[in-house]
């Protein structure tokens, strides 16, 4: 409408047969402005239109979207690299569990054990008598340094040791006692020349079961492989050793394994023999069960596997939230800089078509 006004009144300039005297100088000032700021075409100017298309509000609000996404994306990073931090720990953690267990100690009261079987090995010494007792009853001695009756379950077994072949081993192997609740006790005697060594000792070797001996088709590996498990202890001359056992019985992942933990005590023989008949040395040893109570340790894997599982599925499940809300900004953001650009070309496109 503005062009076509000032159309008509320059067609109407034009067509006046007045002299050019008659116009005043403000009416071509005038036209001239006017011509000054119209565009050919009747655009409006570059500047005018960058100002309407593109107000700083929507500018505003778009930089702080992608202020935001960034400091999004950089939060999701962060929580990421903590849950795998702690994915890594508590596959460490149990791991080292698994590989470390813990013991777990309990005491089993019995009323019996069964009987042990004691292997000795007197080497050159004599055995004079075995004998079984109750309620720590051990009568005077008669004729110490004697042969006496005895009531023990005996077996002789030769062998060869297990960690020498060349080695052959005499084993005196008794039944021991049982009634822990009598103080069953098994009391033996045995002699050695004393003139022949310097220093005098009987070895004995405890194991869980003397029936075991008795299954055993051979005995002699039996024997070997008693002395490659169980530990072995002394007991010397001229005193009485008072031997107290006590049985562990010790769980392990795949097996079992029973053991003998002991106490002695020792006192000194009042050898009161003629002096020619103390050349041989005597040798006291009483064997009895502790207390009723069977220790049993047991191996405990404190790693709950269930536990660990469900900590990484936790874990899992965060990494791949973490990773879907990555990938869906990442195409949002993606698609708002196509938007962008799309509209910064469609307000310059009437700038360039100028």
């Amino acid at each position: 409408m503005l062009r076509k006004e000032k159309s008509r009144s320059y067609r109407e300039f034009n067509d006046e047969d007045d002299d050019e005297g008659k116009r005043s100088p403000e009416f071509f000032d005038d036209a001239t402005e006017d011509l000054d700021q119209e565009e050919p075409n009747g655009s409006i100017s570059q500047e005018e239109e960058i100002r309407i298309g593109s107000p700083p509000m929507r500018f505003s609000k778009t930089c702080l979207k992608n202020v935001f996404t960034v400091v999004l994306i950089f939060i999701y990073l962060l929580l990421t690299a903590v849950a795998v931090f702690l994915a890594y720990q508590t596959i460490k953690e149990f791991l080292d569990k698994h590989n470390n267990p813990v013991m777990s100690v309990t005491y089993k009261e019995v009323d019996s054990f069964f009987p042990p079987g004691i292997a000795l090995y007197p080497g050159k010494a004599q055995l004079l008598s075995c004998k079984h007792h109750f309620h720590d009853y051990i009568p005077p001695l008669v004729d110490p340094g004697k042969p006496q009756e005895g009531d023990c379950v005996i077996k002789d077994v030769t062998y060869f040791g297990p960690f020498s072949n060349q080695t052959q081993k005499r084993a005196l192997v008794v039944r021991g006692p049982s009634e822990v609740r009598k103080k069953e006790l098994v009391f033996m005697q045995f002699s050695h020349n004393e003139t022949e060594e310097d220093f005098s000792a009987i070895t004995y070797m405890l194991f869980a079961k003397f029936s075991d001996l008795n299954d055993s088709s051979n005995e002699a590996e039996f024997m070997r492989e008693c002395e490659r498990n169980y530990s072995m202890w002394t007991f010397s001359g001229g005193f009485r050793t008072w031997v107290k056992m006590s049985l562990v019985k010790t769980s392990g992942r795949s097996n079992e394994a029973i053991e003998f933990r002991q106490e002695s005590a020792v006192v000194k023989f009042n050898d009161k023999r003629p002096e020619p008949e103390q050349t041989n040395q005597l040798f006291f040893v009483v064997f009895e069960w502790r207390d009723p109570y069977m220790q049993e340790i047991k191996l405990i894997i404190t790693a709950n596997p269930w536990s660990s599982v469900a900590i990484l599925c936790g874990v899992f499940m965060a990494l791949f939230k973490a990773a879907n809300f990555a990938k869906l900004t990442i195409q949002w953001i993606i698609k708002m800089r196509k938007r962008h650009l799309r509209n910064k070309a469609r307000e310059l496109n009437p700038i360039t078509d100028s």
